[in-house]
């Protein structure tokens, strides 16, 4: 069991944030963006790709007969790079110090934990309130749990400052079945994630639960050898 409820708290009719970054914000309750992964590797793809078309069109004679057999760089290449080796070699050493740099952030851009952001209200003139994230998340996640059905529940704040989401985890008992399944999902949605927005102050948090089913008992079960 792995359902995922996304509930973005706004109704129709009422007025509230741009309808693109309520989305935006809703599917990163969901899941950890990859886009900026995406498009480095579709950037790759298209160099690779052309590239490889390049080397086709070279080796069929597109570019004149015996051209595979000609060396690599122009003779005008060559000499010049001959003539301006000292510069040539820095061009390429900075060059390969830019890629490894780009490497490295990329890398580390993926591997880095997800922000955990506070909840920060308005409070009027030349005031500001802050919830800190695990309270927030904590406040969903002691919820959830108190539904009947639900064995333990876990949460957890992410997004940024600005646009703020929850990603909760539900798990429930072996024993419930379908129908309660939808009634948890139901009471999630109609009771408990209003009085959780309106009790930090924040109408159009968007929340997304997964539902889990939890073997924990079965699995702590004593094993006979």
């Amino acid at each position: 069991m792995a359902d995922a409820v996304t509930s973005t708290g706004s109704t129709p009719g009422t007025s509230g944030p741009n309808p693109r970054r309520a989305a935006r914000t809703a599917r990163r309750a969901q899941y950890r963006s990859a886009g900026g992964a995406r498009g480095g590797l579709v950037l790759l793809g298209v160099v690779l790709l052309a590239v490889g078309v390049l080397t086709v069109l070279l080796v069929t004679g597109v570019f004149g007969q015996g051209r595979p057999q000609r060396p690599l760089l122009d003779p005008l290449v060559e000499q010049f790079l001959l003539a301006n080796g000292t510069a040539a070699r820095l061009v390429a050493i900075l060059a390969g110090l830019v890629l490894v740099l780009l490497g490295v952030w990329w890398t580390a851009r993926s591997l880095r934990p997800e922000s955990r952001p506070d909840l920060v209200l308005d409070g009027g003139p030349d005031t500001e309130i802050r919830i800190g994230a695990s309270a927030a998340a904590d406040a969903v996640a002691d919820g959830a749990a108190t539904l009947p059905g639900v064995t333990r529940a876990r949460a957890r704040m992410v997004g940024s400052t600005s646009a703020p989401a929850v990603r909760a985890t539900v798990w429930v008992g072996e024993d419930v079945a379908d129908g309660e399944v939808t009634e948890i999902c139901r009471r999630l949605d109609a009771e408990i994630l209003p009085g959780i927005r309106d009790a930090l102050g924040m109408a159009d948090l968007p929340v997304a639960v997964r539902l889990e089913l939890d073997a924990a008992r079965r699995d702590d079960r004593p094993r006979v050898s």
